[in-house]
């Protein structure tokens, strides 16, 4: 393997971002086509192959973050239901009783808080005299969560559910079905 592809598979690991990479190791190469066309051809080396693969397994081995790790994180998030994070009666759950793998798919809490209502009563003198009412907090909870959509996409492309096919529907016919059998 040379020094320039050493490089490519280097920067490749960096973002897995072919065609940048092909650009790093090669400056000479200006257009993205190029990068994208030679970067590919690279991929297809053995060689590279090869060492792409040991220093995955080593970042691995370093990171102790496994790919079954990865999926099973964005497993939690594409597959939360917003039921779980309240009780049967229908009010939102203590932080403390939403399961682990429920609060992982959650990006964030925040909590607003108004005080109660009060009542003014304006006494014989003109001066005003706040007396409160029954202290009834408000309380707004918003949950933002991981984005679902992303999730499911990255467990798809994982598992090779998605192939790029591009339709042309440049010549496409309409196509009128006609039921015309008698019962």
């Amino acid at each position: 393997m040379t020094d320039a592809q050493k490089r490519f598979a280097d920067e490749y690991l960096i973002d897995l971002n072919a065609t940048r990479a092909y650009k790093v190791a090669y400056p000479n190469c200006k257009k993205d086509e190029t990068a994208r066309a030679n970067s590919s051809r690279l991929l297809t080396n053995a060689n590279i192959q090869n060492y792409i693969s040991e220093k995955q397994k080593e970042i691995e081995r370093r990171t102790e973050v496994t790919q079954d790790m990865v999926v099973q994180e964005l497993s939690k998030i594409a597959f939360f239901n917003i039921k779980d994070i309240y009780t049967e009666n229908g009010t939102l759950k203590q932080i403390k009783d939403i399961d682990d793998n429920t609060s992982k798919a959650i990006a964030s809490i925040k909590t607003l808080q108004k005080a109660g209502s009060m009542k003014i009563n304006i006494n014989m003198q003109g001066q005003d005299e706040e007396v409160p009412l029954e202290h009834i907090e408000e309380q707004t909870i918003e949950f933002r969560t991981n984005d679902k959509v992303k999730a499911l996409e990255l467990l798809g492309k994982h598992l090779g559910m998605f192939n790029d096919v591009n339709v042309n529907m440049k010549n496409a016919i309409q196509v009128e079905l006609v039921d015309d059998v008698n019962d």
